[in-house]
């Protein structure tokens, strides 16, 4: 079916791992999860599921707009649990709004990032599989934020600063080298 959100998203994980050779392994182990009989977007799975997120960067494309993550205390991209919902797109649009505040945000291109990362035990849920499909998503002219419950604190960085140091979660480097070679392409 042209329309079946599992189909598409399989198509996009396959067109990502196409694009970025080095995540292809990752891509397999989503595309795995994606065909498990459960439901993979509930977060009552704990065998693994599907989160989205956002790499959401500044209108001019030259920051990106971290979240101070309360739970975690440390720096993330802003997102969340699908919580049944297949379009992992719109579930990253949606909590890049939440999260930040933002008006007049909007989705560029398909999958962007594909993050495998464990979710250490908390408040009685035992530890589990995140399967983080990221996606960016572009701010519009108005760049002011509103921190939420959420967040200790959001600030926008240099993509060039994120991508450089060593204190940031390794996969927020990564994307930001990622982007950071897409705005030197032609």
């Amino acid at each position: 079916m042209p329309n079946d959100p599992r189909a598409l998203l399989e198509s996009a994980f396959i067109a990502h791992a196409g694009a970025c050779p080095g995540e292809s392994e990752e891509a397999r182990l989503f595309i795995e999860l994606l065909r498990d009989a459960g439901d993979p977007f509930v977060r009552e799975r704990l065998a693994g599921h599907f989160t989205a997120s956002a790499w959401l960067v500044s209108a001019d494309g030259r920051r990106a707009l971290l979240t101070h993550h309360r739970k975690l205390d440390r720096w993330l991209q802003p997102g969340g649990h699908a919580d049944g919902d297949a379009d992992l797109a719109r579930v990253a649009l949606r909590e890049a709004g939440e999260e930040s505040g933002l008006p007049g945000l909007r989705l560029e291109g398909g999958v962007f990032d594909l993050d495998r990362h464990w979710s250490p035990e908390r408040g009685g849920v035992p530890g589990h599989w995140h399967y983080d499909v990221r996606y960016v998503v572009r701010a519009g002219a108005d760049e002011r934020f509103v921190v939420g419950e959420e967040s200790h604190d959001l600030a926008w960085l240099p993509v060039a600063a994120i991508a450089a140091d060593p204190a940031m979660d390794a996969s927020l480097r990564r994307m930001a080298r990622k982007w950071l070679e897409l705005q030197e392409r032609p």
